[in-house]
């Protein structure tokens, strides 16, 4: 069943000063400079998703933080920017040049910047 387009609403995203807009995210990334994390849940990951993200659920960073490279930028997104923004404040606090996609994939989606899988779309939120 066809639910319709996804609406583009914004999320109120407190400001960290670790914002990074989309663009800048896909330069950091098609050049290799910043590992690019998706925090978003696995039905929402594989809806749509930035070309060579890493995805590490919210819920499973701490256990992953090991595995996160503190010699360059990480950047976390997810659907709004909101819970990618306190991944980026804990990861900065921790000691990591951490950053969050402004916006998340929704505002980077709307940028017309691509998603993969090639017919990849911003999924619908679900009922928690």
């Amino acid at each position: 069943m066809d639910e319709g387009p996804v609406e583009s609403v914004v999320e109120e995203v407190p400001e960290t000063g670790l914002e990074i807009d989309p663009a800048e995210v896909q330069k950091l990334a098609e050049a290799g400079e910043a590992e690019v994390i998706d925090v978003r849940r696995d039905y929402e990951h594989e809806a749509g998703h930035i070309a060579g993200s890493r995805h590490i659920e919210m819920n499973e960073l701490t256990q992953n933080a090991d595995s996160i490279a503190k010699d360059r930028p990480v950047v976390f997104y997810c659907r709004g920017g909101s819970r990618s923004a306190m991944a980026a404040e804990a990861f900065a606090q921790a000691g990591f040049d951490a950053r969050n996609m402004t916006g998340g994939i929704l505002a980077w989606a709307d940028s017309g910047l691509p998603l993969e899988p090639e017919d990849g779309e911003v999924a619908a939120r679900r009922p928690v």
